[in-house]
């Protein structure tokens, strides 16, 4: 097939593919230890993102966008007018080697339309890992896609191949994907997960006992929802995004904005684009959930459905509970501690650690790094309390909020005059 063909396929299944934000590649650990290309690290290959954390170092395309579902949120439907292309199993080999050894890329993220059904398709893809791994001796990370409704031995033969698996649920409530999709079936995304994590369970099993068995998915397993096609409370998707975590074992669940891509009378209009600062707010409540100690009904609840946008999740849970703090940053324990705003957890453990040899003051409590413009009207420690005021909630986020502005312009003034 001539170069151009090639070109035009990868210029339209490469556009096809941008709409999964699920390709992070940290958690894989793949030495290169046979002579062959390239290898995979436990910090991950991703060097370089967008500014809005997308991943843009791994070749990141579809098999096909041939589909033979009319999902109606989604641009390679089979009802929309558009460009179709697939790729041969040999072509995306063989780009994957040439990006590669052109210092292009660092691994794979693959993807695809549904054609014919969900094992055929499911199939290739794993024939492409395959052949990298078997024939081209490569190292390297692939993420590969579960295609919903796979059979069991493809899912296992997958794991063996690929460094992270994903069967994204895409949309984060049953009712919302029998709107939009009512040709899925929710069982048929959860088959996929189940085996995955068995398969995970199994592997970690064995292996105490038999240390050559081979490894399977060493990255684990992601899914993505997509957020504002339906209209789902942000409570909603984080208490879907919790149920992934916990029962299916999950790395890392993703929360992709809607873009609107069509008309359908089921979707947003046209223009109604999700923000992209709710996207970041539903990051930063994923993270309060997995590292922080918080669950969902604490930092969203029937009076709080939804995250406020001008201010991050730990602090509008502070707000709502000024009954609990100012806190004794020498005294409270770790949990507490993490739960005050500006002090992340590793100026949490920074600060258990130093307190064991003296009692930390305002001076101690800055080197250590903590936000101080919004830490300091939550805590208390060795320092002469300065300028005190029993504030109401609503006074404190307006203070807050002009402190960081301040700030921020403070920082923007001292860079505009280095010019």
């Amino acid at each position: 097939m001539s170069f151009d063909r090639i070109e035009e396929k990868l210029s339209i299944l490469a556009d096809a593919a941008k709409y999964d934000v699920s390709c992070s590649s940290s958690g894989a650990k793949r030495t290169n230890a046979t002579k062959g290309l390239g290898n995979a690290t436990n910090s991950g290959i991703c060097h370089s993102y967008t500014e809005d954390g997308r991943c843009v170092s791994l070749l990141k395309i579809l098999l096909t966008n041939h589909c033979i579902f009319d999902c109606a949120y989604c641009v390679t439907r089979k009802s929309n007018d558009i460009k179709r292309a697939a790729f041969k199993i040999q072509e995306v080999v063989d780009l994957t080697i040439n990006f590669y050894r052109r210092n292009y890329i660092e691994g794979l993220f693959l993807s695809s339309g549904i054609f014919k059904s969900a094992d055929y398709t499911m199939e290739r893809l794993v024939q492409v890992a395959k052949k990298l791994r078997l024939e081209e001796n490569f190292n390297g990370y692939i993420h590969l896609k579960s295609i919903p409704g796979a059979s069991d031995e493809l899912m296992r033969e997958a794991g063996l191949y690929a460094d992270r698996l994903s069967v994204n649920i895409e949309i984060p409530t049953i009712s919302g994907l029998k709107l939009l999709a009512p040709d899925k079936d929710h069982k048929d995304f959860i088959k996929p997960m189940l085996k995955v994590k068995n398969e995970i369970i199994q592997y970690n099993t064995e292996r105490k006992i038999i240390k050559k068995t081979p490894r399977y998915a060493p990255a684990g397993q992601s899914t993505q929802m997509i957020i504002g096609a339906t209209g789902e409370s942000d409570r909603d998707i984080m208490y879907s995004a919790s149920h992934y975590y916990k029962n299916y074992n999950m790395r890392r669940v993703y929360y992709s904005g809607y873009i609107p891509i069509s008309t359908d009378n089921r979707l947003p209009s046209i223009g109604s684009e999700v923000p992209i600062l709710r996207e970041n707010r539903l990051y930063q409540t994923d993270w309060l959930l997995r590292f922080y100690g918080f669950n969902v009904s604490e930092l969203l609840n029937e009076d709080h459905k939804n995250l406020e946008l001008d201010i991050d999740p730990k602090l509008s849970w502070a707000l709502r509970n000024l009954h609990l703090f100012p806190i004794d940053i020498n005294k409270a324990d770790k949990r507490l501690i993490a739960r005050v705003p500006g002090i992340g957890m590793q100026s949490v453990n920074k600060i258990i650690q130093a307190r064991r040899f003296r009692n930390l003051d305002w001076s101690h409590l800055k080197a250590i790094g903590i936000a101080f413009n919004r830490a300091q009207y939550f805590i208390i420690c060795n320092s002469r309390e300065f300028n005190r005021k029993e504030y109401t909630a609503d006074h404190l986020k307006q203070l807050i909020l002009l402190n960081s502005k301040s700030k921020y312009q403070k920082h923007f003034d001292q860079q505009l005059s280095l010019f």
